[in-house]
């Protein structure tokens, strides 16, 4: 059986590797609009390739498929060959995004008239499976990051009809998480993440001049730097899509003074050189508490009467058979990375949200982004799974309306401003 296996595998991997082989030297050689039309006959029409090695090839594959998701993984890596290849940036955007449009065409299609054998059939039912997979959202939410110059993101009627997936751009943190997938290729993934490190200084640099030019043009000191004078000279644009008023209040709340005269970060260091001294796991989970808890409000019915209980039953239920044992730094992540599921949302097997629902419409976006940052300054190392559980949420609700999904736009902008605040080069420390 084990031979069988391994026999098939390498039968499979060499008719695949013919076609990546063949787009590659393909590349080279044609124009964005041939490598499409090439893509069409040999993907879409199923019958006509000029090629007809490379036609057999594919029909060998579906012929040997014993999982259809492992089409997808061949699709999509075609895909990222002509995508990715060393050719002009605007090559690369035609590419995509012609892509994008000739796998639509067909989402809605029933079998096509030139699809008559058998494996033809099976070839459309397996590209149009692809159009509702993993991998095809994903090269969609690229196509939007890649054609991010000609959108406008303002809170306009139109722009408010358009689906969540037309914000990826503005959200760096996120690009790991919904921007690359298992089989993507080590040059797909470091185009990405060059896109994230260029897309996250832009954004620091923008915020920077913005509020120093706020500042500079009303003559604004820290002692009358109040949400009056806060006012858009509409000479540098609000990088967010919060209001001026919003987006001040983000930052005095992210960067100022607002627990016992400390700042979050200040905080998070006294309550780490507390929580390091000797003590039992269980000590911990009661200090963490009230270091969570401290900048609630208190006037606020639902944290009075039931998050406050919902917190501290799940941080007593948290891996209780180490109450007993000393706290230590593992400990510590752990604990934030369960907090993290419990406040947003757990997994993509999981992907139920209510607590995090409640937290906004209850103590609205600002101060449930505190929360969550106060988390991830007490431990650093949790940051990445903060990231990936707002992705979940960013493509559990990407192809629904920016109006359909204020709230969720509200906590990404937040959450960038505050992990952009903390964890990036702008400072911003004057404005307290």
């Amino acid at each position: 059986m084990k031979n069988f296996i391994d026999e098939y595998k390498q039968d499979k991997s060499q008719y695949e590797q013919y076609i990546y082989n063949h787009f590659l030297q393909l590349i080279d050689l044609e124009s964005s609009e041939e490598i499409i039309e090439r893509f069409r006959i040999l993907f879409i029409n199923g019958s006509g390739y000029p090629d007809t090695e490379v036609a057999k090839a594919l029909e060998r594959i579906i012929a040997l498929l014993q999982v259809e998701e492992e089409f997808n993984f061949i699709l999509n890596r075609c895909c990222h060959i002509v995508i990715n290849r060393k050719r002009p940036y605007n090559y690369k955007k035609d590419v995509l995004l012609d892509l994008i449009k000739l796998f639509d065409s067909i989402k809605n299609k029933t079998v096509h008239r030139y699809y008559g054998s058998r494996s033809s059939k099976k070839l459309f039912d397996l590209v149009k499976a692809f159009t509702t997979s993993e991998q095809y959202f994903t090269l969609k939410r690229f196509a939007e990051l890649i054609n991010q110059e000609t959108r406008s993101y303002r809170n306009t009627h139109s722009a408010l009809a358009q689906p969540l997936r037309t914000l990826i751009p503005r959200y760096p943190y996120l690009y790991q998480h919904c921007l690359i997938t298992s089989d993507n290729s080590y040059e797909h993934q470091q185009a990405i993440k060059k896109m994230q490190r260029q897309n996250q200084k832009k954004f620091e640099i923008n915020l920077s001049h913005y509020v120093t030019h706020q500042i500079r043009h009303r003559r604004i000191t820290t002692s009358t730097f109040t949400e009056s004078s806060w006012k858009n000279t509409n000479k540098i644009q609000n990088p967010t899509l919060l209001s001026d008023r919003e987006l001040l209040s983000a930052i005095r709340q992210f960067v100022g003074k607002v627990e016992n005269g400390y700042n979050y970060q200040d905080y998070a260091k006294s309550f780490l050189t507390h929580a390091r001294q000797p003590q039992s796991y269980r000590c911990f989970k009661e200090s963490f508490y009230e270091y969570l808890s401290s900048s609630f409000d208190a006037d606020s019915r639902y944290i009075k009467y039931q998050f406050k209980d919902k917190l501290y039953k799940q941080l007593k239920n948290t891996m209780p058979h180490n109450d007993d044992q000393q706290f230590n730094d593992f400990l510590l992540m752990r604990t934030c990375n369960q907090m993290l599921g419990f406040l947003v949302v757990e997994s993509i097997q999981k992907p139920q949200h209510f607590l995090f629902l409640n937290l906004m419409a209850n103590m609205g976006p600002i101060a449930t982004t505190s929360l969550l940052l106060k988390i991830v300054l007490v431990c650093y190392r949790v940051k990445p799974y903060l990231e990936k559980r707002l992705a979940i949420l960013f493509n559990h609700y990407e192809a629904s309306t920016r109006e359909a999904v204020r709230w969720l736009v509200k906590a990404l902008e937040n959450i960038q401003v505050a992990l952009s605040t903390n964890f990036g080069r702008t400072d911003l420390s004057f404005i307290h």
